[in-house]
């Protein structure tokens, strides 16, 4: 197996430069997550490595066997789930037929030097794929994704997107390729599946590079991690998986800033050499009575070492202007206060839920919210987590007792987010929305969720992390008493994820959390409920 390499790879987009200069090896047995917030250019690296997109500069070489997952399946809607795993299997299938056609040939010849080569090469792709065993591992994978019980006959169109993607996945894991490039794969996998994953992966004797937003897919998988977000002196590659990452990556935006520092200090010290020190000691100062006689000789003396100074402090100046280090862009930190408003205190919950139900959805015999709650709420795929976070913001109607206390404020983020007027930029539709008043007296790029120079496109323009983004910062703008978050870390990187689990600790008001983020839930401190099918 050969490693997939990439050399100065360069690509703008957009007018913007995503890729500028970005040089990768990945050999095999190596498992590289991409980090980095949104915009940085996982995708497109990716898209790029995988030969789907074209570098503007810079080179690729992979495997020929390499594997990427789409976010769409290349296959029409009325194909089937069987059609699909015989293109999976398709190459193992072909090495053992093959393998049967070179061994008929050598029974007869067996001293043929072509054909025992070529029977060499072919059984070392067998060996690689695991073709003898293709069939029963497609079996385990359909049954390890959550997709065993699905008839083979079971079309795409009939599919959910969260299936199709975990069709694809499997599709991929079936292959065996030398080199897999994933996308965001733990997306709409529930926890049982994202274990198979990480076990199917770390079993992997190729190549893998993925791009992840989730911690604990990357703490269990990545034997290294390389961060698109600005550095010193480019993407930085991390060995080790992402706690290791977390330490090593807060040593070294310690030592940009520290460097940036000495360096700008000293900049502004032979600046002062350079500039001021030679006009501050004049040639023609008064003379004592004891330096008459040899006033000439000294004077001469102390301008040439004046001279020889400045020489050097301006050759230095020029050299440290060149090679200084760039200030370090200042990152997304999220600097929210309090994201939930304080209510008044009591016995009496928030939102309290008896025997409710939403047919199809959720059946819940009991829960009851407190002024001061942390809940999180967990269960599998279809469980109903969503559709609890909107029977308890009032957005939903349910069978049951639902009683929720008068004027309670209420902000729900939604897994979907929308904004009734696209062509409104980011900086208008904050404003608009929570009124001019309340949008002076907390700025958007105050809070630390959006870069300052995407505050003035159109919000049709934001990725959909952009997005959720800002429907976050129109929630915790003005906190309201009942703050409903669902799946709150998708499309946030790992750093911004982390802030926002340390603002959800104790403080006023009640926050419930929908979410999947293993990480999350492993650090959670509050209550938990967990919803079954």
């Amino acid at each position: 197996m050969s490693a997939l390499i990439a050399h100065d790879l360069v690509r703008n987009l957009g007018g913007r430069r995503v890729l500028d200069g970005i040089s990768l090896t990945a050999s095999p047995g190596h498992r590289i997550g991409l980090i980095g917030e949104n915009g940085a250019g996982k995708s497109t690296l990716l898209r790029v490595l995988a030969g789907v997109d074209e570098p503007d500069a810079g080179s690729v070489t992979r495997p020929a066997d390499l594997g990427f997952l789409h976010q769409e399946m290349p296959y029409d809607a009325d194909a089937t789930i069987a059609a699909v795993l015989d293109e999976a299997l398709r190459e193992a299938r072909e090495d053992l037929a093959e393998l049967d056609r070179l061994g008929e040939q050598l029974a007869r010849t067996p001293e043929d030097p072509d054909l025992l080569d070529a029977y060499g090469r072919r059984l070392e792709l067998a060996q690689h794929r695991e073709s003898w065993d293709a069939d029963r591992r497609a079996a385990l994978v359909l049954d390890g994704l959550g997709l065993g019980a699905f008839g083979r006959d079971r079309t795409l169109g009939s599919l959910s997107g969260g299936q199709r993607g975990r069709l694809a996945l499997s599709a991929l894991l079936v292959r065996r390729p030398s080199a897999l490039l994933l996308d965001e794969p733990t997306n709409h996998l529930d926890d049982g599946a994202a274990a198979f994953l990480e076990e199917q992966l770390r079993a992997l004797p190729g190549t893998v590079v993925v791009a992840s937003h989730d911690r604990a897919f990357l703490d269990a998988v990545c034997t290294d991690l390389v961060d698109l977000d600005p550095a010193v002196d480019g993407p930085v590659r991390y060995g080790g998986n992402y706690s290791a990452y977390l330490a090593e990556k807060r040593a070294q935006r310690d030592r940009w800033e520290r460097q940036f520092a000495e360096e700008q200090e000293e900049l502004a010290a032979l600046r002062e050499s350079a500039g001021v020190t030679a006009h501050r000691v004049a040639p023609d100062r008064g003379r004592t009575d004891n330096e008459k006689m040899g006033y000439g000789h000294r004077a001469g003396r102390v301008q040439s070492q004046i001279s020889r100074r400045v020489r050097n402090a301006t050759r230095r100046l020029e050299e440290l202007e060149r090679t200084r280090v760039a200030e370090p862009p200042r990152p997304l930190r999220f600097a929210a206060g309090e994201l939930a408003a304080r209510s008044e205190e009591g016995p009496r919950p928030l939102v309290s839920l008896s025997e409710v139900r939403v047919p199809g959805r959720l059946a819940l015999s009991g829960l009851e919210v407190s002024p001061t709650d942390r809940l999180l709420v967990t269960g599998g795929n279809g469980a109903g987590k969503s559709t609890l976070l909107a029977v308890l913001a009032g957005r939903l109607p349910a069978e049951g007792e639902v009683a929720r206390r008068r004027r309670l404020s209420v902000g729900l983020l939604t897994q979907d987010t929308t904004f009734e007027r696209s062509d409104r930029t980011v900086r208008d539709t904050y404003e608009q929305t929570l009124g001019a008043q309340r949008a002076e007296k907390v700025p958007l790029g105050s809070l630390g969720l959006l870069h300052e120079a995407d505050l003035d496109k159109p919000v049709g323009q934001l990725s959909v992390g952009q997005r959720r983004r800002l429907a976050l910062a129109l929630l915790v703008a003005r906190p309201p008493q009942l703050l409903l978050l669902d799946e709150p870390t998708n499309h946030l990187s790992p750093a911004l994820c982390d802030e926002l689990e340390a603002a959800l600790g104790p403080g006023p008001g009640a926050i419930v959390v929908a979410s999947h983020d293993r990480w999350l839930r492993r650090r959670w401190q509050g209550r938990e409920h967990r919803l079954e099918r």
